[in-house]
């Protein structure tokens, strides 16, 4: 069964970086789109990177030049976060679909984690 178990969040002053970590032992489908979404408070839940099972990444506007999604071997996934603002505090989620597609809508993926918090205080 997958499970998606995210960390490395944490309370960091702006400016500084995270470092979010996903890993799930049962994932083994070659083929896939692995993305980190988040959720602040009041808002929607918004995507902010993906990468398929080639490597290929994209980004949200709003993190481009400030984030990296990167995946290794064993499937997990990682988002590092520098440069980071109070904008950026929210709830993370990993999400991944067996789909080699990546989008940004959240209802395409079919596996989610249970989060981890980013507060970024200014």
């Amino acid at each position: 069964q997958v499970q998606l178990v995210e960390s490395g969040g944490g309370s960091v002053q702006a400016g500084g970086s995270l470092r979010l970590s996903c890993a799930d032992s049962a994932y083994t489908y070659s083929t896939h789109c692995m993305a980190w979404f988040r959720q602040a408070p009041g808002k929607e839940r918004e995507g902010v990177a993906t990468i398929d099972s080639n490597g290929r990444t994209k980004y949200a506007d709003s993190v481009k030049g400030r984030f990296t999604i990167s995946q290794d071997n064993a499937k997990n996934l990682y988002l590092q976060m520098n440069s980071l603002k109070a904008e950026d505090t929210a709830m993370y989620y990993c999400a991944a679909t067996n789909s080699g597609i990546c989008l940004w809508t959240g209802t395409w993926y079919e596996y989610w984690g249970q989060g981890t918090q980013v507060t970024v205080s200014s």
